[in-house]
């Protein structure tokens, strides 16, 4: 029991460190609970492993400066992060401080009525890891986020990636590629990013709206991800609260994703520009060299008007969702991340508007609403986080 003890708190300070980077030993006591004699045992058995480092002294209080320790970053144990969305997948492999230790690569895979993307998924990830030249001894695992409803204990997805056997996603990708797999939600993989590193740091109470192909949510709840009864908490864009009679890609009408999302903006503004509005957008989407949304994106932050306005649009509809959530859990923040928040702060006047006027005034007056500082990235650190999570550190040598 006091081994099974031990090995908690060794995870657990591995893990402190990787979050919240270097911290001295009466940090992490205080951050844990443990006594310093405690904590002194662990971090000598990380170090001795290889696992941490000393890393300078803390800022004198009047007395002797702590000394300060971190993972370290020369240590040959990788994370491969994953983050998809329906079209394109992003994988990059981070170091133990959260480095890029190869560089990011991106490519096209479509997810619906692909009866080859789990082959395209694997064969990409074997073909980037050999590029890096890192040997899979060296990688922890695998962590990828991605849509769909997904059971993280039974590690299912069950809208993409399926198959007619009993195998779950996550144990035939670990059969497939000989390494841990941990698959989540990608909204909820971009809200841990947010609580660990971005603009939900420190919060307890804070929705995270995923602006990409749909809109997902992500919800922080007490300081922990909120994932709901079977785990499919935040199906944000299947809110019914539009007004048209399009029908949604769940196969319902009045969904809030047929009039919010980048996929809608995207069509919107190829419908305008079909009608005669003149923009910059006509020769943009013919680039087949970046995905569609991206362009939209790009030329609304160069000021493209039909760009400004489809985006605008898209961005007063999302706002009217928010403002249904911020009645039902009065969050202290509400961050707007995902691939939208490559537009920066184009989206909080017309999402602060929708908030001002569906939101009962005292509901929302210590609300703040921000764009996320992480952007594009968010799910690519929250798939990382997925591995440390879940990692189980082997006792060995420091590597050189």
């Amino acid at each position: 029991m006091k081994i099974q003890r031990q090995d908690q708190l060794k995870k657990a300070v591995f893990k402190l460190l990787y979050y919240k980077g270097a911290l001295s030993l009466a940090e992490m006591s205080t951050y844990t609970g443990k006594s310093v004699p405690n904590i002194t045992s662990i971090m000598n058995g990380l170090m001795k492993e290889g696992y941490v480092v000393e890393h300078g002294l803390a800022p004198s209080t009047g007395g002797r400066r702590a000394l300060k320790y971190r993972l370290n970053k020369k240590m040959k144990k990788y994370i491969v992060a994953v983050a998809m969305d329906q079209f394109i997948t992003r994988i990059a492999i981070y170091n133990l401080v959260n480095e890029v230790a190869y560089p990011e690569t991106a490519f096209s895979l479509s997810l619906q009525d692909n009866p080859k993307a789990f082959e395209q998924l694997c064969v990409a990830i074997e073909r980037y890891i050999t590029a890096s030249n890192i040997r899979a001894a060296h990688i922890m695992g695998v962590g990828i986020g991605m849509p769909g409803f997904i059971d993280i204990e039974n590690g299912v997805n069950a809208s993409f990636l399926t198959s007619n056997d009993s195998m779950g996603l996550r144990d035939r990708l670990a059969q497939r590629l000989g390494m841990p797999i941990f698959i989540e939600n990608d909204s909820s993989s971009i809200a841990i990013a947010e609580l660990h590193f971005g603009a939900a740091k420190d919060m307890q109470d804070v929705m995270v709206v995923n602006m990409g192909w749909g809109i997902g949510l992500g919800m922080i709840v007490n300081g922990s991800l909120f994932r709901g009864h079977n785990g499919y908490a935040g199906e944000f864009s299947h809110i019914p609260l539009s007004h048209t009679n399009k029908l949604c890609s769940c196969g319902k009408r009045g969904c809030l994703e047929v009039d919010a999302s980048l996929l809608v903006a995207v069509e919107n503004a190829k419908q305008a520009i079909a009608n005669g509005t003149t923009s910059s957008l006509q020769k943009l989407f013919a680039d087949n060299s970046k995905a569609e949304g991206d362009h939209l994106i790009d030329a609304a932050r160069k000021g493209d008007q039909l760009a400004v306005a489809s985006l605008s649009d898209a961005a007063f509809m999302m706002g009217k969702g928010i403002a249904t959530l911020i009645h039902i859990m009065n969050p202290e923040r509400v961050i707007l991340s995902g691939r939208g928040a490559a537009t920066g702060k184009l989206l909080l006047p017309p999402v602060q508007r929708a908030i001002n006027e569906f939101c009962i005034p005292k509901l929302v007056e210590n609300t703040s609403v921000v764009v996320s500082g992480l952007g594009y990235q968010a799910e690519l650190l929250g798939a990382a986080s997925l591995v440390i999570e879940n990692s189980q550190l082997e006792e060995q040598p420091f590597l050189n």
